[in-house]
């Protein structure tokens, strides 16, 4: 069940989603949280950096690592706008995060429960879900976009 803080630390996301998708980048926003504080931002930019690594995820992964100097991110938070895809998830699980909140589902290549959930493979470690957080938000931002694109 989702908390009061849930919904702040998703509506920090949303807006890193939103600077994305100002700058041409497909919107999608997210943030890592330890004890009560964003340690790490993270913004897609795929197409600003030609980079097909350049998800929100890895970016706010890499920054929380940075700032707390571990790559270790145990007791952390991932809150991202749209559910993660293999690499990302991938990278959570790698980065020992115990918990994952996302905005909205990706049907076609989301790996946390759409497609597949690699969180739920014996390796992970079991980080736990959250779904349906600021949902509608998230989804109404993504489909804007691609809509204002056609």
């Amino acid at each position: 069940m989702p908390t009061s803080c849930d919904f702040e630390f998703m509506k920090a996301a949303l807006a890193s989603a939103l600077s994305a998708a100002q700058c041409g980048d497909v919107p999608v926003g997210a943030v890592v949280v330890k004890e009560g504080k964003v340690i790490g931002r993270g913004q897609n930019r795929c197409q600003s950096k030609n980079d097909p690594t350049a998800h929100a995820e890895i970016e706010a992964i890499r920054e929380a690592g940075k700032t707390i100097g571990d790559w270790r991110l145990t007791g952390c938070t991932l809150y991202v706008t749209l559910e993660p895809c293999a690499m990302c998830a991938g990278a959570a699980v790698n980065a020992r995060i115990e918990r994952v909140v996302i905005g909205t589902r990706e049907d076609r290549t989301g790996c946390c429960g759409s497609i597949c959930n690699i969180f739920a493979m014996p390796f992970s470690g079991q980080i736990r879900i959250e779904t349906g957080v600021l949902e509608e938000e998230c989804r109404n931002l993504l489909q804007g976009f691609f809509k204002d694109a056609r």
